[in-house]
């Protein structure tokens, strides 16, 4: 019997979330607690990000988008300032920048990686530069001792979209100990660890944490926790304009109890990412992930890219692999394609990110996924 002619009873989705009875009693636990917004188990959550990412502060925030937004905030980012980043990113990255009054100003990227390009940062630095934002794209770490020379060079801040990257290692420590000023996580049900929606920003500058944690909650002089143990009656003042970033207490138990987990999480997503990647890289139209020697990715996402003349039939391929109950997805979005960022400036200057958002694909990688389901999805793509 050949691996196509095993049945699949079912679609085989590109990601699924693992989510266990852990979980949903820890939910039940803050809903019977009576306190389910921002409260002690955020604060825990919190503790506990710290002390695996071994950073001094973390920050709880409603999204990645959020926590990125309120990054730039917090170092004054603002109308007429530029922010670089790769265009090569899903739209927020670009977003969170926008919704401050600065304008992002894209890199290209080094092919190899999909990551922002180090050699490509001084042809679109200006004298509005304020900031980088590196994106470890799919959970491989960008370069970041070359962006951070170039940024300390021209006395540039520098911020890592951490989206994906929980769990992920540079130089041999865990992504989210700030080589930048912070760093910024999602806990979307397509990350490896998830709490539904959800962000966290980590940093080493007490100051920053305090602002954050401020900014988050409408800039509260007082936390509702600190005003519900008070002894003495108090009240809170407001000395700028906040927002309503909060993490849940349901949230946050959910993401206690998934870090508990996450060690797991990550070795299984190696083991599948070492079977495509053997099984695959001898297929001469397919480029496998490159791993630079000084990173340990976390394959958030198992993305190839296709060569030759398959380059030209993604699209094809992605429906042969559908029809074949195999759920894959285009590669990264282009962000300068996209209406809001489109010019044909970008268009003629990101010819690596062009090429990567035309030509790459991602496939199936989730916790619960089996041996013979990936041995499937392998053979299905050979005979594409």
């Amino acid at each position: 019997m050949s691996v196509l002619s095993i049945p699949v009873s079912a679609m085989i989705p590109v990601a699924r979330p693992y989510i266990g009875s852990e979980e949903e009693k820890a939910v039940i636990d803050v809903l019977r607690s009576g306190w389910v917004t921002q409260g002690p188990r955020v604060a825990e959550f919190e503790e506990k990000f710290s002390s695996y990412i071994g950073c001094d502060y973390s920050v709880a925030v409603s999204s990645c988008t959020t926590a990125l937004h309120l990054a730039f905030m917090a170092i004054g980012v603002g109308p007429g300032d530029e922010v670089i980043c790769p265009s090569l990113s899903f739209i927020a990255t670009a977003n969170s920048i926008t919704y401050t009054g600065a304008t992002p100003i894209f890199a290209d990227i080094d092919l190899s990686t999909y990551n922002i390009d180090p050699a490509r940062l001084e042809e679109v630095i200006s004298p509005r530069t304020k900031a980088i934002l590196v994106v470890h794209q799919i959970g491989l770490p960008a370069e970041m001792n070359e962006i951070l020379a170039v940024a300390n060079k021209h006395g540039l801040v520098v911020i890592e979209d951490a989206a994906c990257a929980i769990g992920s290692e540079y130089d041999g420590k865990l992504i989210g100990k700030p080589l930048g000023t912070m760093a910024c996580f999602s806990f979307h049900p397509r990350k490896i660890l998830t709490t539904g929606e959800g962000g966290m920003i980590t940093t080493s500058n007490a100051k920053l944490a305090e602002r954050l944690r401020r900014l988050r909650q409408h800039a509260m002089s007082l936390s509702d926790v600190v005003r519900h143990n008070a002894t003495q009656v108090s009240s809170e003042t407001y000395d700028e304009v906040g927002y309503n970033f909060r993490m849940t207490d349901m949230q946050a138990a959910i993401g206690i109890t998934q870090l508990g987990r996450l060690a797991s999480f990550l070795e299984r997503r190696r083991y599948f990412a070492a079977r495509y990647t053997k099984a695959l890289q001898n297929l001469p139209w397919v480029q496998t992930p490159v791993v630079p020697t000084n990173c340990r990715p976390n394959y958030q996402s198992y993305m190839v890219r296709l060569t030759g003349d398959s380059a030209t039939k993604r699209d094809a391929i992605m429906q042969n692999l559908l029809e074949k109950k195999i759920s894959t997805r285009r590669a990264i979005m282009a962000t300068h394609r996209e209406p809001p960022y489109r010019s044909a400036h970008w268009e003629s200057r990101l010819l690596q990110t062009n090429l990567a958002c035309d030509t790459a694909l991602i496939l199936p990688l989730f916790h619960q996924m089996t041996e013979s389901e990936q041995d499937y999805i392998i053979e299905a793509l050979r005979t594409c």
